[in-house]
């Protein structure tokens, strides 16, 4: 895009910070001095195992702005945070795992919820993920079961439960023997990513690491 057409677009509609929705200044770019510094940053020894997978990391917790900006992006078409959102994951992936994988791939939506919402916003991220890592996103999984949503259920043997034989694996011959890292935007008990790596070390994957973007605190 032109110059004269970037300043116009400026123009008619001012960058606005990712999370607090305040006006950028010409040197900011995505996220505005005040929340660069106050988000609610995980600390840099954040780690969380679970059932079938050796690590989850995350840059983030899932509070406040945080929140209400990961909302917009996955129900009110806010998709243009991805880049913003991938930078900070990948930087987190970068100093927490390192090499520890060989392919990334996200948790996907089923083909119903996907149509409904017109994108799938874990795709998004894991693509902008990878981008920032020099790497590509591979589909590993497919959702076959169009389960509610687990944001509507409470206790943790609930959200098991709800994503229990939901997803099935997608081009087998690539996971074998394959240390895999899965994306997502948020975890909470981390019900999904363990039933989604129970389904792809089930496949032959030799070891699945996990990388929110945001994680609820306590967990």
């Amino acid at each position: 895009m032109s110059g004269f057409f970037s300043k116009l677009l400026d123009l008619m509609f001012p960058p606005r910070c990712t999370f607090c929705r305040s006006l950028l200044k010409k040197d900011e770019r995505h996220i505005c001095a005040r929340c660069m510094k106050n988000l609610p940053y995980t600390s840099a020894g954040y780690r969380r195992k679970g059932d079938f997978f050796a690590v989850c990391v995350a840059p983030l917790f899932y509070k406040d702005d945080v929140r209400k900006s990961i909302l917009r992006f996955k129900f009110k078409g806010a998709t243009n945070y991805a880049s913003c959102y991938g930078k900070l994951l990948a930087d987190c992936i970068k100093e927490r795992l390192g090499e520890r994988y060989d392919i990334i791939t996200w948790v996907p939506l089923s083909r119903e919820r996907k149509r409904k919402r017109g994108y799938d916003q874990a795709f998004l991220l894991a693509t902008a993920a990878a981008l920032e890592l020099d790497d590509v996103a591979v589909e590993l999984l497919k959702k076959r079961v169009d389960s509610p949503a687990q944001s509507g259920l409470g206790a943790a043997e609930k959200r098991k439960a709800n994503v229990s034989g939901v997803y099935e694996a997608a081009n087998p011959d690539i996971i074998n023997g394959k240390n895999i890292l899965i994306i997502d935007d948020v975890s909470t008990t981390g019900a999904t990513f363990s039933e989604c790596a129970r389904v792809l070390l089930m496949a032959g994957a030799g070891k699945v690491l996990c990388a929110a973007l945001a994680v609820t605190e306590g967990d």
